[in-house]
């Protein structure tokens, strides 16, 4: 990629020709070379846990001042986007890091303190997009997707049965198989074998009781009172790629949600 500063604007240029270039965009500058940095890690040029360049060493590829890309930095690592280490550089953040486990799973037991967990994989199939999962998801009716089940343990008691919706054509080779083998979240999972690194979800929430199946998965009584936690998750770009339905057990956690 070509980046020339523009009026004080960074701007991509394409490499087929100048004349094609885009107008700038009027924001911040440091938001200009955030968005760069962005499509750098969308792009795999520094997949997750890796080192990214240097701030001077970024200034100089972007034609910026250093404190620019420090404050680019900064609202990155804010984000979770990035990691940095004291005395060892900046990181692409890693779902590999045991601190970004409970980022995404906000259930904590009511005692108090941290549980160990246990993903057990049910089920992995594959089917055809219907309206819902099409619109969530970003896909055509009728499109490939994966549809995972799994149940989650804390101190190997169940207490979250999920399914998941995912593309077919991102997941390609995903299998029950490959989840029974895989060592750590399933978010891992999807980093490390399919590239996919989930930086944000949105999560909608309300009460439900347990039907039969449910209940056996939960061990919980048929009817009683269950977390409904909707989730879709995006990568870089704002891109939705995944939807799961969970269904949480409360007897004995809490969703917790820290606020400010």
């Amino acid at each position: 990629m070509d980046y020339r500063r523009i009026n004080n604007f960074v701007v991509q240029l394409p490499s087929m020709k100048a004349s094609q270039v885009d107008s700038p965009t009027f924001s911040p500058l440091y938001r200009q070379i955030k968005r760069l940095i962005l499509q750098a890690l969308d792009s795999g040029e520094w997949r997750p846990g890796e080192a990214i360049p240097s701030e001077t060493e970024l200034a100089g590829r972007f034609s910026v001042s250093q404190g620019t890309v420090r404050k680019a930095i900064d609202e990155m690592a804010a984000e979770n986007l990035l990691i940095r280490r004291q005395g060892k550089g900046t990181y692409v953040a890693s779902h590999n890091d045991p601190r970004a486990f409970f980022r995404f799973l906000r259930l904590v037991p009511l005692a108090g303190g941290i549980e160990p967990t246990k993903s057990l994989p049910l089920e992995c199939w594959r089917a055809k997009a219907g309206p819902e999962a099409g619109r969530v998801l970003g896909l055509k009716l009728g499109d490939p997707i994966i549809i995972v089940r799994r149940l989650l343990e804390f101190s190997d008691a169940p207490v979250v049965v999920d399914e998941i919706y995912l593309p077919g054509e991102i997941f390609a080779g995903l299998s029950l198989e490959v989840l029974k083998e895989h060592q750590g979240s399933v978010y891992s999972l999807f980093e490390e074998k399919f590239g996919v690194r989930m930086i944000r979800a949105e999560e909608r929430l309300r009460a439900v009781a347990a039907d039969r199946s449910s209940a056996e998965l939960l061990k919980v009584p048929e009817g009683s009172p269950l977390l409904s936690v909707e989730r879709t998750s995006f990568t870089y770009g704002d891109r939705p790629v995944e939807w799961r339905r969970g269904l949480y057990s409360t007897a004995a956690h809490c969703y917790l949600n820290e606020l400010g």
